[in-house]
């Protein structure tokens, strides 16, 4: 009798765990949520900084959290990443209207650059992007790169030059620069 009990409670575990496996497989997979995770970088497969995606367990638990790359998303942190977001397209806003403004400041600008030069008129130097930011920062009090002057070649003769000065991306200025000797 003995074996027969057995063999009754292993079919038992087995009809269990059968109906189990089909509950499983019957589930529906959109029942199933994925976690969704706030990205703290831009990831080049899944979206920009601050968007908020959903990703699989594994991937977040594994992937994204270890590098940095994104923080598991919970109300407040959804809440904070889009109050960080708004604030970073309000300064973003605000940056962009400055340019605006010191561009059309400039565009009213006229620099005047005295060097020493010859009786050809021909400077002893040159005038460089350098000494053309300087007179910005004198003249107007903003500071301009070096590096976003656009001169093909520093200006060597006495006369007046359009130099184009770009203030941030797609904004630019022609100033009215006149180089005198001194």
């Amino acid at each position: 009798m003995w074996p027969r009990a057995a063999s009754t409670g292993v079919v038992a575990e087995i009809v269990t765990a059968a109906t189990a496996a089909t509950a499983i497989a019957n589930v529906d997979r959109s029942e199933l949520t994925m976690p969704q995770a706030i990205l703290l970088e831009d990831v080049e497969s899944l979206g920009e900084r601050g968007k908020v995606v959903d990703v699989s367990a594994g991937y977040l638990r594994n992937y994204l959290l270890p590098r940095k790359l994104a923080e598991a998303a919970t109300t407040s942190s959804i809440k904070v990443a889009k109050k960080r977001q708004e604030d970073a397209d309000r300064a973003v806003r605000e940056a962009q209207e400055r340019s605006q403004e010191s561009a059309s400041v400039l565009g009213r600008t006229v620099l005047t650059i005295a060097q020493q030069a010859g009786d050809d008129g021909r400077l002893f130097g040159s005038v460089t992007t350098q000494d053309i930011a300087d007179a910005i920062r004198d003249a107007r009090g903003i500071r301009v790169d070096r590096r976003k002057i656009h001169l093909e070649e520093p200006i060597k003769n006495v006369g007046t030059y359009m130099v184009v000065v770009e203030i941030a991306d797609e904004v630019t200025a022609a100033v009215k620069t006149m180089v005198v000797a001194s």
